[in-house]
């Protein structure tokens, strides 16, 4: 994947190094509740975390050092998630709208706090609508090329693109869309939203070579990666993993032929209105 020199907006809040924040009124409980959400039911922390935190105390807010930053990871987060944000700026404006991005993007260790409460580096990348920030522990990229099989720049790629695409949706309606249509199941709200995303990122990269002028592009490898990628964390693959069986019932991701699937549509489209999942008559 092409990204070095790739524009950086400075778009990160670094609070690597801070320190991890303890689990304050959310409780170990609530904690281990997002965990087992993420790594064998495949639910959304944020989702999990928001929950939590209505019913709770706030967790400890951390302020960390916004700005551009000097290693090579956290560049790689800043060119990706600005080009992100380039496509999508000028998707927006062509539909005659005004594309906000993010209110930033943290980096940190271990656990921090959020507006939807205690993110931990357990429950992977996620977005939090609450306060319109993308969250990332790095060391998920271990996770990400050990546990999960996908390695290389664009799988990375593809999770951060899918985590704005969440943004999108927020800007757009489609996330209290899929709050109506229910959390779980094959055919729920939160499935058409994460299948969604990933047709979003899809749409991210069928056009950031134009959009950067070729200095952030993915390459046919490259695209294979990212469906590498959204493969490895299907509904099915992530309950068979865990449990040994698949529950329909529970999916909240779609299964990872459809994440696949929707993945490649917004790649061979470029067009965010190919990626009405709460429309389609099949996901």
């Amino acid at each position: 994947m092409r990204w070095a020199g790739g524009r950086q907006s400075g778009n990160i809040e670094d609070r690597r190094g801070l320190g991890p924040v303890g689990v304050g009124g959310i409780g170990a409980g609530g904690v281990v509740l997002a965990l087992i959400g993420y790594f064998v039911f495949g639910i959304n922390p944020s989702t999990t975390l928001s929950v939590l935190n209505n019913g709770g105390a706030q967790a400890p807010q951390q302020e960390g050092v916004r700005g551009q930053v000097s290693d090579k990871e956290g560049q790689f987060v800043d060119v990706v998630s600005t080009s992100v944000d380039d496509v999508w700026s000028q998707i927006f404006r062509q539909e005659g709208r005004i594309y906000r991005p993010p209110a930033g993007v943290v980096l940190y260790n271990q656990s921090t706090g959020t507006g939807c409460g205690l993110g931990q580096s357990a429950v992977g990348p996620f977005y939090c609508p609450n306060d319109q920030k993308v969250y990332l522990d790095l060391a998920f990229w271990q996770e990400l090329s050990g546990r999960f099989g996908a390695q290389g720049d664009a799988a990375r790629a593809y999770v951060i693109a899918h985590e704005i695409g969440h943004h999108v949706q927020n800007l757009r309606g489609e996330t209290d869309q899929a709050q109506r249509l229910g959390s779980h199941g094959a055919e729920s709200g939160s499935v058409r939203l994460e299948l969604q995303a990933d047709c979003f990122a899809g749409v991210w990269a069928a056009h950031a070579p134009e959009v950067s002028g070729g200095q952030v592009a993915l390459d046919p490898k490259d695209v294979e990666d990212g469906l590498r990628a959204a493969s490895a964390v299907g509904d099915d693959t992530l309950q068979k993993e865990s449990t040994g069986r698949v529950a329909p019932d529970s999916f909240t991701h779609g299964t990872s032929a459809q994440r696949m699937k929707w993945f490649r549509t917004g790649v061979t489209t470029g067009d965010p209105a190919a990626c009405d999942t709460f429309q389609a008559s099949r996901l």
